[in-house]
């Protein structure tokens, strides 16, 4: 069993100026992270964890046990990075790393940002988010429906970077031929449920090229109210030893939406509260002078 594809597709949302998701792809390791922080540090966050996976890639041993191990080396980057700069203090981010070995999916897995299967049609969500309404729901205390519409449904409860040491969900699920296996942010879950995920990739069966930018697309369309990131990879059985696997660059932020009819062009981000006032000031002045020339013209009459 081999990865016969893999596609990535990011973009910043249409409402979000900067773009605090990264991710990783080069098989068989895959990742994605979502950062957190406020003045970008974030977006400092999830690439110095991408950039931890990036160094030291795939070594030998068991697979979780290295899934552990990479992302408690992302974690040690981020943490120290945050007490080492004020202006990044309390950053961390999710991140949901997938390795392929041997016919099997390891996963390791942080935060709210998750892992899917889809095997013949059916959707499966193989990682538990780390969020208050993600442990209210397990617990009994709230339905789905009601975590959804929940106003701390964001706040996660584990987060690389946070603190000198983090507890990783590690664990492997065997492959099959046909797998397709997705990590995303939440800013895609946030905005298509299961079945909207589903149907993008039904629409693109055999183009996981197309099922990446599809998804974004799709997210996008019904908001695009965070950072979305996909990384999507498939699996065979017949995809002979030393065969190049296809894989499809990630596109830029432009090229996501460029040449999609069914998707409108992003909706403009407003100003910060300080520019809008910097825009306001100059309107009021020119009306008093409009004014004040009416009231000087009436007065010459």
């Amino acid at each position: 069993m081999r990865i016969s594809a893999h596609a990535a597709a990011t973009h910043a949302g249409r409402k979000r100026r900067h773009n605090e998701d990264a991710y990783v792809e080069r098989p068989p390791l895959f990742a994605i992270a979502d950062g957190m922080g406020g003045a970008r540090a974030g977006e400092v966050a999830s690439r110095l964890a991408a950039a931890a996976l990036e160094d030291n890639g795939v070594a030998a041993g068991a697979p979780e046990e290295r899934v552990v191990e990479l992302i408690q080396e992302a974690n040690r980057r981020v943490f120290e990075r945050a007490h080492e700069d004020a202006s990044a203090s309390g950053m961390g981010t999710t991140m949901t790393v997938a390795i392929v070995d041997d016919g099997g999916v390891t996963i390791g897995h942080v935060g709210d940002s998750r892992a899917y299967r889809l095997r013949d049609g059916a959707l499966q969500q193989l990682t538990d988010d780390h969020s208050l309404v993600a442990e209210l729901v397990r617990s009994g205390r709230l339905t789905p429906e009601e975590a959804d519409a929940h106003p701390q449904r964001s706040v996660i409860t584990r987060a690389v970077g946070t603190d000198p040491d983090v507890d990783v969900d590690a664990f492997t699920v065997a492959a099959e031929p046909g797998d397709v296996y997705l990590l995303c942010s939440d800013g895609l879950t946030d905005m298509l449920d299961d079945g909207g995920i589903r149907s993008v990739f039904e629409a693109h069966p055999d183009d996981l090229h197309a099922a990446a930018k599809g998804l974004v697309n799709a997210a996008n369309r019904v908001g695009g109210d965070d950072n979305i990131t996909v990384v999507c990879f498939a699996m065979d059985d017949d995809v002979p030893q030393g065969d190049t696997v296809v894989g499809i660059d990630a596109p830029t932020e432009e090229d996501t939406l460029h040449g999609m009819a069914a998707l409108d062009a992003p909706t403009a981000v407003a100003p910060p509260e300080e520019e809008r006032r910097g825009l306001f000031a100059p309107a009021l002045l020119g009306a008093a002078v409009a004014a004040i020339g009416v009231l000087v013209w009436l007065v010459l009459r």
